[in-house]
């Protein structure tokens, strides 16, 4: 069974994709960015978004088994260190980080999270 979670971001219609779904025992969270001037309010933003799209499925941060951080400069990933360590508190996933170009210059991260889906 396939549960598709939207949430009614400007891409998720242009684009033709959920920001969550849950199949096969996990949750999948799309590639998310977030809102502020500077990579930490963006990370701070993107969770918050992520978190809710877990919270839609039954799931938490607690929950994450696979993280990935996509960065258009990786010298701006050590700032969001500490936002991150907050997040996942005493559950680290499995991480990577990568450098590479994203949809827009004025976004600084995206996060794409996987998680083990309630059951």
């Amino acid at each position: 069974m396939i549960k598709r979670i939207s949430s009614g971001g400007e891409f998720e219609a242009k684009i033709g994709y959920c920001r969550a779904v849950i199949a096969g025992g996990f949750v999948h969270v799309a590639g998310t960015v977030g809102q502020g001037d500077d990579v930490v309010a963006q990370c701070k933003s993107a969770l918050e978004i992520i978190g809710a799209a877990l919270e839609d499925a039954g799931a938490s941060f607690a929950d994450a088994v696979r993280v990935n951080y996509y960065l258009p400069d990786r010298a701006e990933f050590e700032p969001c260190w500490p936002v991150l360590a907050q997040a996942f508190g005493d559950n680290p996933p499995a991480a990577t980080m990568i450098e590479c170009g994203l949809i827009d210059p004025k976004f600084r991260i995206e996060i794409e999270v996987t998680a083990l889906a309630p059951g």
